[in-house]
């Protein structure tokens, strides 16, 4: 089972959203020495919460800082924009780090629907046509011809080369991986997002609906989880409370930054809202490095996948490191000398 990453770029409570960015350029560098696969960045916007709003830009910063890992979106989300627009930039992304680059792909607004129309007044709509984005984004990527009669089949996305990124379909729901069965891409369902609700479902139906590929002949499934580990079952615990009230204000519409620990902690909790942070820990990848780390293999075994990627948000920055050490032991990951020393 390969191992990989997602950041959100989060925005915590007490420092400027800018920080967030500079926190994930660290925390890229800190994940290849460790050995993980890929490191994926997120597209949100409007929001106080995230600050990754631009995964294409930063994907550049972060390619260039490394030369192993695996750099992509999870994902750029593409009713928002124009497929030619988005097959040159990741045209450049593969020229600045050949065979390194993933082009995760979303149909989710990533944002409010004001947000939405003021990225693309046809948003409305824009999604329906998700479908035949994917296929002329494909063409535009690989340097092949779009389909007869097409009028854009006469242009070429920039610079060409002779590899290109490997696009992936991202999704909650089963939508996502009926996209990825039909033009044989990969697939990885968002766990984080429902907290594993309709991933059995969505996965298995795309490996039956599978259309082999030249590139992918067979289904390559993933799913990404939120899990957080520490030395101790209580320290974990006690880092996993930003991630509780953030969840509890998420879902009553309060996108606000990750708070600390201790602003966790000293909360005003309800009856309820307690009942909801005690069912939210008892779902949780959370513990020890063996716990997560039997449970992700758990998992990976019940849904059928070949790939984990771990989204990890905690208010120190160095905890969330450490939590991405301490599982790269747990697997055993190829790290480089230098990298769990420094530890």
């Amino acid at each position: 089972m390969q191992l990989s990453i997602l950041d959100q770029s989060p925005v915590l409570s007490g420092r400027s959203p800018d920080a967030s960015i500079r926190e994930s350029l660290d925390l890229v560098r800190h994940a290849e020495a460790l050995g993980y696969n890929r490191y994926w960045v997120a597209e949100h916007h409007n929001t106080t919460a995230i600050a990754g709003s631009a995964p294409e830009v930063l994907m550049a910063a972060l390619a260039a800082t490394t030369k192993r890992i695996r750099i992509g979106s999870a994902g750029v989300m593409l009713p928002h924009y124009s497929a030619l627009k988005v097959a040159e930039q990741f045209r450049v992304l593969e020229a600045i780090a050949p065979g390194r680059i993933d082009l995760g792909l979303g149909r989710a607004p990533g944002s409010d629907g004001l947000t939405a129309h003021a990225l693309n007044p046809n948003a409305a709509t824009a999604s329906d046509h998700f479908p035949a984005q994917v296929r002329d984004l494909m063409a535009w990527l690989t340097g092949e011809s779009l389909v007869e009669k097409h009028p854009f089949r006469s242009i070429t996305a920039q610079p060409q080369g002779p590899s290109s990124p490997e696009v992936w379909v991202l999704g909650s729901s089963d939508y996502g991986g009926q996209v990825a069965a039909h033009f044989g891409l990969p697939h990885c369902f968002a766990h984080f997002i429902s907290d594993g609700q309709g991933a059995a479902q969505s996965l298995s139906l795309y490996r039956e609906l599978y259309r082999p590929s030249a590139r992918f002949p067979e289904p390559y499934g993933a799913v990404c989880v939120w899990a957080i580990c520490a030395e101790t079952e209580a320290e974990a615990d006690a880092l996993f409370m930003s991630r509780g009230l953030s969840r509890i204000w998420r879902d009553r519409g309060v996108f606000a930054p990750l708070p600390s620990v201790a602003e966790a902690m000293d909360y005003p909790y309800t009856e309820t809202e307690r009942a909801r942070l005690n069912a939210q820990r008892a779902r949780a990848f959370c513990g020890t490095p063996s716990q997560v780390g039997n449970q992700l293999r758990a998992l990976a075994a019940e849904l059928q996948v070949q790939e984990i990627a771990v989204l990890t948000a905690a208010h120190d920055p160095a905890a969330r490191r450490h939590s991405y050490t301490l599982l790269a032991r747990e697997f055993g990951l190829a790290a480089s000398p230098h990298s769990l020393a420094a530890e």
